[in-house]
């Protein structure tokens, strides 16, 4: 059977989400190219995470379809999806607090093997995962840090170990839900660079609430407003399209 084939990285098709009787997501439908850098903005509660959620296995939708570079992955679960190239981050992080770095990223790792995991082997058994982890963790600045657990390491240093798990899934997709949130101006600026170095083999798609820094990285932009898409396109012409200013921008 051929593999099916496309110029979209991720395309979303009519997604409907309800939850109680309340539409969450209403009918929305965006395309991604490959390497696209793309930005989704909206006010809280607009279905932003909600929409994350769908694309990432997180939540099935009441109707509609998510593809991956073509293939039908609406009722795919999340591990599946992360097989199939897709990866993500979180608002609250997710990281395994009692664990080392090291470990947090191992762990990660091990999700791509095909091979079934021996639980009752230790970490130390996979020894070419705890090189690749460790190199994961030199490329987003937290090496020195691998034997630490969660729990002893600043918050803008979970920030990026998070970001470090997502990378050790090598995703073809990358979705990152408020990357920057809570972060000092110098912790933003250091996850802003870590973000911008990933490779363009890599598409990624951003919710982020800084748009001083996200609008930097992002080229293409879509608004959500109570689960609808009200502006969808180029950077440029998003921001300075009317319905922008007055749903998201205040103007």
């Amino acid at each position: 059977m051929t593999a099916p084939v496309s110029d979209h990285a991720l395309e979303v098709v009519n997604l409907k989400k309800t939850f109680g009787g309340l539409t969450v997501t209403q009918n929305v439908s965006l395309t991604v190219r490959p390497g696209e850098r793309r930005l989704i903005i909206g006010p809280n509660g607009a279905g932003k995470t909600t929409l994350f959620n769908q694309i990432s296995g997180d939540l099935r939708p009441n109707s509609g379809a998510v593809r991956l570079f073509g293939a039908d992955i609406t009722y795919l679960p999340p591990y599946k999806r992360a097989h199939c190239g897709l990866a993500r981050t979180y608002q609250i992080i997710t990281l395994f607090a009692s664990d080392t770095l090291e470990h947090n990223v191992t762990l990660g790792l091990l999700g791509l093997r095909k091979t079934r995991w021996q639980m009752w082997l230790p970490l130390s058994f996979y020894h070419d995962l705890a090189s690749e982890a460790r190199k994961i963790l030199d490329a987003v600045g937290l090496l020195h840090l691998a034997a630490y657990p969660v729990s002893e390491i600043a918050y803008g240093e979970k920030r990026r170990a998070e970001l470090a798990m997502a990378l050790a899934q090598r995703p073809r997709v990358l979705l990152l839900d408020e990357p920057l949130a809570g972060l000092s101006n110098t912790e933003r600026l250091t996850v802003k660079t870590l973000i911008a170095s990933i490779p363009r083999e890599t598409t990624l798609i951003m919710i982020e609430h800084d748009m001083d820094t996200a609008l930097d990285l992002a080229e293409t932009v879509t608004l959500l407003d109570y689960g609808r898409v009200i502006v969808d396109g180029e950077r440029d012409a998003v921001i300075a399209d009317p319905r922008t200013r007055e749903v998201y921008l205040g103007g």
